[in-house]
Formats: structure tokens, sequence, C-alpha cells
């Protein structure tokens, strides 16, 4: 039966309604019975009532309830198929493992109010990392019209239904106690990749706090090691794989390899969901990437080359008496960043030094660097924002060099702000919002290339690269992402001659042929031959190799080597 409200029965203000079944017109008919219908008030709570009964009446998750509630955006087709797959098959228990990109967030959302809907939850708790609180109480309080909470005092936890706070915090007494005597309905982890290790107190809390419903967010559910699925799944399904040694002698034929990957992806199916690109997912703006080779100058030049020497000394020295080459790791990395920032660890090196021929030799490389008075990169940088017409985000991997690019940049009269992990989470946030709002550029470290979303942005300058291909793709991500709406530009500079020019080449040719499928790489985001151990070799590469030829033949098996565990990984 159609019931329609005209006019005459409903408030000036507001417009027809038009709504279906008998049950509503059952509903209204007892509603006019005891209401006044002039009531502006009293039209409202019929409203919500009404929305109730929808409610009570739908009997499964085929049609979603929150297609209806949400503002200021389409859900792509894949978002809405997940929400519906998680409540209706993996019955509200399940890792969002999409990736980079896809929109998790979103997916979670569209879960989370479908269930306040249903009447399904009431007390929600999300935790994200500090930086991404206020953006996740944003995108749920404006697209989904949920009144989340960002957690700020330690009674925060009791008094808001929906809560986003960070894990770092709720971890913490006495905000662990707070949070562990609420009786949760659903709880939301993002970044989950982090409770991959059920030894740390990330996974210990999470796994202690009384939920009925749990999603884990995470673009790689397995970085290093099978058994990390193992992990994220006990914390869902406890059991589901068994005991970690039964699941290691059913499902494993190595760390990262399945026994048998069709059984053990059938397994993963009842648990996790993971949409990709290649699959038609979405078709995201173009993206550019661009090498940007520089010519050191001569003091530059000088600087870098007796920096090389010094390193070799220092490295045949420390290997042979079994000593830690991580500051030489750093010196080798920051001399392709900028003097300046190399200058600080030379500083540190000198200090410590325990000959007077050690610091006699770091006293002259830091006379070589005072007598720079130029930098190369810096001036490009300089002159490719001055060509921009719009915003731009500078990565680098060090905070002296930030400070110097943000102090150039200032004094040509550049509007720019930093971002970087010693940042509280007000004060991230506040950056963030001063780039899109007023600001041309904002100088990153490593600490934003994860999870903030910069979809206003579509020009990104790589000052000094990660040594870590995946990482590279994370710092792309935070723009070329769903939402972006034009074709993005991504610069890379390298200095010519130098370690950093092979490095880059490594990257770019070796990404490049998987850019239709760029995502794929998302599980090996961490490999240890990929981060710390992957630094290691490049320094002992460049340390031993007789000539610049035996480096770059050395990278390229090393990238020959990957580029296949990439493949091997797309095949799973």
């Amino acid at each position: 039966m159609n019931l329609s409200l005209s006019k005459s029965t409903a408030p000036a203000a507001m417009p027809p309604v038009v709504w279906h079944g008998q049950e509503v017109q059952a509903a209204f008919t007892a509603y006019l019975e005891k209401a006044d219908v002039g009531n502006q008030a009293a039209w409202t709570l019929f409203g919500l009532n009404v929305t109730a009964t929808k409610a009570r009446l739908a009997r499964d998750f085929d049609e979603l309830l929150v297609l209806e509630h949400i503002r200021g955006f389409t859900p792509l087709p894949h978002q809405v198929e997940t929400a519906r797959r998680v409540m209706q098959e993996l019955h509200g228990r399940a890792i969002l493992a999409d990736e980079v990109g896809l929109g998790k967030t979103i997916e979670a959302g569209l879960i989370m109010k479908e269930y306040l809907l249903r009447g399904l939850a009431r007390k929600i708790l999300v935790l994200v990392p500090a930086s991404l609180v206020l953006q996740w109480t944003r995108e749920l309080n404006d697209k989904f019209r949920i009144p989340a909470y960002a957690q700020r005092n330690e009674w925060n936890w009791t008094q808001a239904d929906v809560v986003v706070g960070s894990l770092d915090t709720a971890k913490r007494e006495p905000h662990r106690s707070a949070v562990l005597e609420v009786e949760w309905d659903l709880v939301v982890v993002d970044e989950a990749h982090k409770l991959k290790n059920n030894r740390t107190k990330n996974w210990q809390m999470v796994n202690q706090i009384p939920n009925k419903y749990m999603l884990l967010l995470t673009a790689t559910p397995m970085q290093n090691d099978l058994k990390e699925l193992h992990t994220l799944i006990t914390l869902l399904r406890p059991g589901h794989l068994g005991s970690r040694q039964e699941f290691a002698s059913q499902h494993m034929a190595n760390a990262r390899q399945p026994r048998d990957a069709k059984e053990l992806k059938s397994q993963l199916g009842h648990v996790m969901i993971r949409n990709r690109r290649r699959d038609g997912a979405t078709n995201l703006p173009k993206r550019h990437v661009t090498a940007v080779p520089l010519e050191l100058s001569p003091a530059e030049r000088k600087l870098y080359d007796a920096v090389q020497q010094f390193l070799k000394q220092e490295y045949d020295e420390r290997t042979a008496l079994r000593r830690s080459v991580l500051p030489l790791i750093t010196l080798q990395r920051e001399i392709c960043s900028s003097p300046y920032a190399a200058m600080h660890t030379l500083e540190r090196m000198g200090k410590r030094a325990t000959s007077e021929s050690l610091r006699q030799r770091i006293a002259e490389l830091m006379t070589l660097a005072q007598q720079v008075t130029t930098y190369t990169k810096v001036d490009k940088v300089l002159e490719m924002i001055a060509s921009l017409d719009d915003k731009c985000i500078v990565f680098t991997e060090y905070r002296a060099t930030q400070e110097l690019l943000l102090y150039m940049l200032r004094k040509r009269g550049v509007s720019a702000v930093p971002f970087r992990g010693g940042f509280k989470r007000g004060k991230k946030d506040w950056m963030k919002d001063l780039f899109a709002s007023k600001m041309k550029v904002l100088v990153a470290t490593e600490s934003g290339g994860e999870g903030i979303n910069l979809q206003f942005c579509h020009h990104m300058i790589n000052f000094d690269l990660p040594w870590n291909p995946m990482r590279l793709e994370q710092r792309i991500g935070r723009i070329h992402r769903l939402g972006q709406e034009r074709e993005v530009h991504i610069y890379n500079l390298a200095t010519r001659d130098t370690i950093e020019a092979h490095i880059v080449h490594l990257l770019q040719e070796k990404i490049r042929m998987f850019e239709m499928v760029i995502g794929e790489l998302d599980y090996i985001v961490d490999d240890p031959k990929l981060s710390s151990k992957l630094e290691e070799k490049i320094l002992e590469w460049s340390m031993t190799s007789e000539s610049n030829g035996e480096l770059v033949a050395k990278l390229e098996q090393y990238g020959d080597e990957w580029l296949q565990q990439v493949k091997e990984s797309t095949t799973r």
C-alpha cells in the first residue's frame, strides 16, 4: 500500500514524504490519534519512528539502509558490496584489506552506520593512529552523520557512544582500565598491521577489549611472515586457523610461501576481504612519475666524494671490529639529502670519536660542509614550486633538511608548513588544515607518508627517497587515492653519479612495470630486504664495489630478485 502525506496533513515547512508498507500506515494511524501533526517536533519524531520501524522490518542485509543516510558522496560498488558481505557473510568480524587508496574508511563507515540504524550497535570504539583521530572523527560526522567524538580525556571513553581515539593512548593507564570496562558493540582498528605480533602491548590490548563485532583495517595483512595472518585472525576468530603450531604445519611451506595457496585463500575468505585495482575496484586518474637528474656543484661534489672516502675507511674498521654500521648508513643517506643534514650526524660522530685521528677527519669534513654555500636540490625545488600554480607536498627523510627547505621557501615568500612525527595530534591536524586552506607547500618527513589524505593536492616532490619501494608508494598514495579528481605529478630528485641516482633508477624502473597493479606490492611493504636490511646491503655494495659499474650490477640483480617476488605475490 502506498501512503502519501499531503500538505494538508504535514507541517507546511515539510515537503511531502512517501513511505510504503502496511506497517508504516498502521504506525502513522496510531500516531495521528496521539500527536499534534501540526507540530514540527512531532513530525520529526514521526520520521524517526518510521526509520526505526523500517529497521526492525529488515530481516537481512541484502538491502542496506545506510545508503539513504549518507551525504556528500556516493560509495563505489565495491565498497557497498564489502559492507554487505561483512554483515551478511562474515557476521561483523572481518579484516578489510583493500589496496592502498580504495576506501577502507568508507567501508568501515558504511558498516558502522548500518549497525547503528538497525539498533545492533550503540557503543562503538574506533582506534587509529594519533594523527588520524580528527580525520576519522570528521568523516564519520560529515559523511555518515555518526555522532563520533574525538577522545581527549580519560572520561571520554565512557561518556560518548561513538569514540575515536589512538591505540597508543588507549593501552596506557588510566585509559586502559576505562576502555576495558565498557561493553563495546563494535571495535574498529585502523592500521591493524601494527597488531601483527601477539607479544606486543598493542595486540594484547585489542585482544582484551570486550566486543560483539570487530573490523581490522590494513592494506598489508601480511608483511614478513604468514604467521602474522594467524595473529590477526586470532583477534577476530580464535581457533579459526587452529593453534599457531597447527597453522604452521597445515598451511606454511615456509615463512612466506603457503603449503596450499588455494586452501589458505579459502580459509581467509571467511574473515578477510581484499579489493584490488586490477580487479576493477576503481579507476584512479593517471599518475605521472618523472625523474629530475641534477648535477652537484663543485663544492658539493668535493664534500660528497670526501664523505664516501671516509665511509669506506670507517666501514672497513667497523666491520673488522664487528661494530655497528648504522651511523654510516645514516651519513650515506644524509649526504644525498643535503650537506646541512649530514653536518648533524658528523657533529655527533665527532663528539663520540675515540681517537684523535678520527676527530681530525670529521673536522675536515665539517669544514668542507661549511664551505657549501648553495644547495643544488634546494634551488631546484624552489624553481619547480615557483612554476606551479597549485599546492605541492615535498617529502624529505630528515628533519634538518625539512628545516632548511622551510627556511628557504619562506625566504622566497612561499607559504609553507611542516608536518612531522614529533608533532602532537592537534598540531598535525592544524598543519594539514592550514595546507588545505591557506598554504601552498607542505614539507613532510616520513610520518606524512602514512594515513593522512591529501586528495586536494596533485603535485609531489620527493626531495630524497626512501630506500624501500613501498614507502615511496605509501607517499604517493597520500594524493593518488579515491577522491583525487586530477592527474597527479610525482617528481623524484636525484643527483648524478651518487648512490641516490642508482636508487632512483632502481625504484622507478621496477615500479613502472607494475603501475597497473601497484597495490599488489603491499604484500612486501616491510619485508626486511626492503627496509633496514636493504640499507645495510646498499652500504655494503657501495663500500665494497671496485667500480661504479659493479655497484650498478649489484643493484640491478637485487631489483630483478625483488621484481620476481612481486610477480609471485600477484599470482597467489
